[in-house]
């Protein structure tokens, strides 16, 4: 891999423009990045010269930033940097580039709140309702081994057995012991 790779930390200095292509939507808008600096002599925080980024965002990530950020909004954008040149009216100018891997809010300057969207293609996140025979002697061999989520052969959905994860980022110990508040907020360990 031969990509220059960035982090880059700043705001969003126009709207997001969101177009389908042939190859999937496309979300694109201008980030503003200025270094603040210390100054020593003034005993203050000044601002630097401001850089200005053209940020791609494919598919899935287009159509979330276009729902998500509006002019303003601090962000952080991590993705590969282009370079390319181009002459405009007899001037050759130089602009750069962004496409993003990856774009959230800065939350050192405020909060934000998560949504989870749907997928187009819920076949393959969502579990089968009717477990085949081939499946279910599956996890029954899996459960001989410790390594099931059922009791046994017969377990069903009311079985009890090791609990079937809710929350794919805490671990069997966290999520049992994770309760949630009257705002459905978890209260236990993260």
């Amino acid at each position: 891999m031969n990509d220059t790779v960035v982090t880059l930390v700043g705001n969003a200095a126009t709207g997001v423009d969101y177009r389908e292509t042939p190859t999937g939507g496309v979300a694109r808008f201008r980030f503003a990045v200025t270094p603040r600096r210390w100054d020593r002599r003034n005993s203050a925080w000044t601002d630097g010269s401001t850089s200005f980024y053209t940020v791609c965002a494919w598919r899935n990530l287009g159509a979330n930033l276009t729902a998500s950020v509006n002019v303003g909004d601090p962000l952080v954008v991590h993705g590969r940097l282009r370079v390319r040149d181009e002459t405009l009216d007899g001037q050759r100018r130089t602009f750069v580039d962004i496409d993003a891997v990856s774009i959230g809010h800065d939350l050192t300057w405020g909060t934000s709140a998560f949504k989870r969207v749907a997928r187009a293609n819920t076949a393959l996140t969502e579990r089968p309702v009717d477990m085949s025979a081939a499946a279910s002697a599956a996890n029954a061999a899996a459960v001989g081994n410790g390594s099931g989520s059922g009791s046994g052969a017969d377990a069903g959905p009311g079985a009890v057995g090791k609990p079937v994860h809710t929350q794919p980022w805490l671990s069997e110990q966290d999520e049992s012991a994770a309760s949630v508040g009257a705002a459905g907020v978890p209260t236990g360990p993260l």
